[in-house]
């Protein structure tokens, strides 16, 4: 995994929110701050 660069544009990428529902982070653009939560879940 690469470095993250101050004011370069991120990968996009897809993900699944915890109703299944999917998303790009593309989506997000134009938003002024998009925070992601990763989780590794429970047992």
């Amino acid at each position: 995994m690469g470095k993250v660069e101050i004011n370069k544009t991120a990968l996009d990428f897809e993900l699944e929110d915890y109703q299944g529902k999917s998303f790009k982070l593309s989506d997000f653009k134009g938003e002024k701050n998009v925070l992601l939560v990763l989780n590794r879940g429970f047992m």
